[in-house]
């Protein structure tokens, strides 16, 4: 009883303050009574609710206790009670009202609540958040992105926390910041520009998933938009080069590295279609990657190659000239001039592809490399010298591997009739879907030999015409776009079904092997990899932040 009339009594002392502090025209004057405010908010529960709507409102009065007053409003967001948290929450944007040199810290302090795990104190926090971003966005957004950046130089304890802490930014950022960059981003110009910067300024140690959110939300700004200049769409390449890590001696035993190279390199293409450079990307695959190629995991060779195939289109003259060599001798490796040895032919496919692509922006260059005998007038056309060994051991290559293609496609075609027979056979769901994943994979496979011949054919001339359209549809992109449709074959960085290309992704071409299983595992082989796409780094999420090996998940 006792406790409750005390409780009575702080609660009408309160409304005295306040009443008196209402009626003051100098409140300033009413120093005793915003400390008799603070004092209260050691009380019960209701005293301090209601300090925690008093203390920001008559904070600006009283300079010489803004730091007290913060600190004691503070404790009360923290408070075990969740009434007073969140009413303590719902006031922290009031103290920046009419003292505004106090927002980022306020920001700073509803960023760290963010970890809340009530829903209604959750909400207060965004709440709250908005509400200073829309008085000031770029503060608000400059104190929010400190909590993303590196935290290398904190203690253990302080990293758990901080990670805790990283997250929901992130999710905050994402959920609330980027959906709503038309309303919040104002003047557009300048805060497109400033957000551009927070973003290249806390790149050093993030995860794929995170890299590729905050280039999608770059991207969809109207400074890098559809009608932006070539330099602010390379300003982009740019940052993606910087998460690739092209300054970086390439150490083949770092996965991690190659998983990032690639997942950049395929996040680059569309703006080399926009007319970004691709140097950089050509010139570290030509010097740290090509040479080392052969000590890659198999599942990344396929994966590069394909990327590269992708790229190629873009490659300048330099670019071509440089990396041409390197392409010729990666066909001979994988064109075999005799039917018994082994072949991959998606391998085949891209380089083929690429080695068009390439020699289209530097036909001469092939003279040397392949015995052709095409004239630019220029010195490096050699024509005065004997490539001829070159020519009949190239062309060979090429006559063997269109042999090969033949025979698959024809097994193919085949197989094609007995997985139809198979499917009206079938008598349960699983395999109906285990019969539909072979033919979508013989499919993609006629698509490739296709491919393979339609690239082979122009390269027996003496001065062959390179293809340097996008006339050839590269096969694996095809199956893709069909198992997308089909809801068939999972996208890359996703698990593949049982059944999808595996083994060593070769095809034996030997005989005595028959039709039926051992057909299938043979056709498996011999396109390894055609229905994953592009790989993009492996698992869930990505790459490893480069740190301390931040995951995503």
């Amino acid at each position: 009883m006792a406790e409750a009339t005390e409780d009575i009594g702080d609660i009408e002392k309160l409304y005295e303050y306040g009443e008196r502090l209402n009626e003051a025209k100098d409140k300033s004057q009413n120093r005793k009574d915003y400390e008799g405010i603070l004092a209260a908010a050691n009380g019960s529960v209701k005293a301090k609710q209601l300090s925690a709507q008093m203390i920001p409102k008559f904070f600006k009065y009283f300079p010489e206790l803004a730091e007290q007053a913060l600190d004691q409003h503070l404790y009360l967001c923290e408070d075990e009670e969740l009434g007073v948290r969140v009413q303590a929450i719902r006031g922290l944007p009031l103290f920046c009202k009419d003292t505004p040199e106090h927002l980022a810290k306020i920001v700073d302090i509803l960023a760290q609540l963010l970890v809340a795990g009530d829903n209604v104190e959750r909400d207060a926090v965004h709440k709250a958040i908005m509400s200073l971003l829309r008085q000031d966005v770029k503060t608000s957004l400059t104190a929010l992105f400190k909590h993303i950046g590196s935290t290398d130089d904190r203690s253990a304890e302080d990293i758990t926390a901080c990670e805790s802490i990283r997250e929901k930014v992130l999710c905050f950022i994402r959920d609330k910041v980027f959906s709503l960059k038309e309303e919040l981003l104002k003047p557009k110009d300048e805060m497109e520009r400033h957000i551009t910067n927070l973003v290249k300024q806390n790149m050093q140690d993030v995860t794929a998933a995170e890299f590729k959110l905050f280039i999608d939300f770059l991207k969809s700004l109207t400074m890098f938009g559809k009608n932006a200049p070539v330099e602010r769409v390379q300003e982009l390449v740019e940052i993606i080069e910087g998460q690739a890590d092209l300054d970086a001696q390439f150490n083949v035993s770092d996965s991690d590295h190659i998983d990032r190279f690639i997942s950049c390199l395929q996040m680059a293409l569309p703006f080399f279609m926009r007319g970004a450079s691709s140097s950089k990307f050509f010139n570290y695959l030509t010097k740290q990657i090509i040479p080392v190629f052969d000590k890659l995991p198999d599942e990344r060779k396929l994966d590069l190659l394909k990327n590269l195939a992708e790229c190629s289109l873009y490659a300048r003259p330099p670019e071509a000239r440089q990396l041409l060599p390197s392409i010729v001798q990666l066909l001979k490796k994988y064109m075999v001039r005799r039917k018994i040895e082994e072949i991959n032919f998606t391998s085949i496919e891209c380089l083929l592809y690429s080695f068009h692509h390439l020699a289209h922006k530097t036909p001469n260059t092939t003279n040397s490399l392949c015995g052709y005998k095409i004239v630019t007038g220029q010195p490096s056309d050699r024509l005065g010298e004997d490539f001829s060994e070159q020519y009949k051991d190239f062309t060979e290559r090429l006559g063997t591997t269109e042999e090969l293609a033949k025979a698959m496609n024809k097994k193919l075609t085949q197989g094609m009739a007995e997985h139809n027979k198979a499917m009206a056979a079938a008598k349960t769901e699983e395999e109906k879907e285990t019969i539909k994943k072979q033919k979508q994979n013989a499919t993609a496979g006629l698509r490739t030999c296709n491919n393979i011949l339609a690239m082979t054919q122009p390269l027996h001339s003496k001065a062959p015409s390179f293809i340097g359209d996008q006339k050839i549809s590269l096969s694996w992109k095809e199956a893709t776009k069909t198992a997308t449709a089909a809801g068939g074959v999972a996208a890359a960085g996703q698990k593949r079904p049982a059944n999808a290309g595996n083994g060593s992704g070769t095809n034996a071409m030997k005989k005595g092997r028959g039709a039926g299983g051992m057909q299938n595992q043979l056709v498996n082989r011999a396109f390894k990899g055609l229905n994953e796409g592009r790989g993009g780094g492996r698992g869930r999420g990505g790459w490893r932040g480069r740190g301390r090996g931040r995951g995503y998940y």
